[in-house]
């Protein structure tokens, strides 16, 4: 089993900045995969970011060069860097593991983010 906590969101305005952090505990070992997904109220849930245990990233196009996921293997945290806010950005986000031995995936509560006009 999997814990994953997120936190760092709140209420910030258009052109600001937010770091949303993910904290994983429990078998973390067999995760391939950690990322962030949002969900505005009356969207679907909707990718973000990604980040493999090799580093790699992979970014929705709605936030490339605004945002910056990263991992931090020594404390098992994950962050998202958030730039140049948009009230587009409005939603939860969800911190997300994936576990590809498994074949599952693993959610964390999610954390508000408002952004202001």
């Amino acid at each position: 089993q999997v814990r994953l906590v997120e936190s760092g969101g709140g209420l910030v305005q258009a052109g600001g900045s937010l770091r949303l952090s993910c904290a994983a505990s429990g078998s973390i070992f067999s995760i391939n995969r950690m990322g962030w997904y949002r969900q505005a109220p009356g969207k679907q849930r909707e990718l973000v970011a990604t980040i493999t245990s090799g580093g790699s990233t992979n970014y929705a196009d709605s936030v490339k060069g605004r945002f910056t996921i990263s991992r931090d293997n020594g404390e098992n945290t994950m962050y998202l860097q958030m730039n140049s806010l948009m009230p587009e950005d409005t939603a939860v986000y969800y911190c997300n593991a994936y576990s590809l031995v498994r074949g599952i995936d693993y959610w964390g509560q999610g954390t508000q983010v408002t952004v202001s006009s």
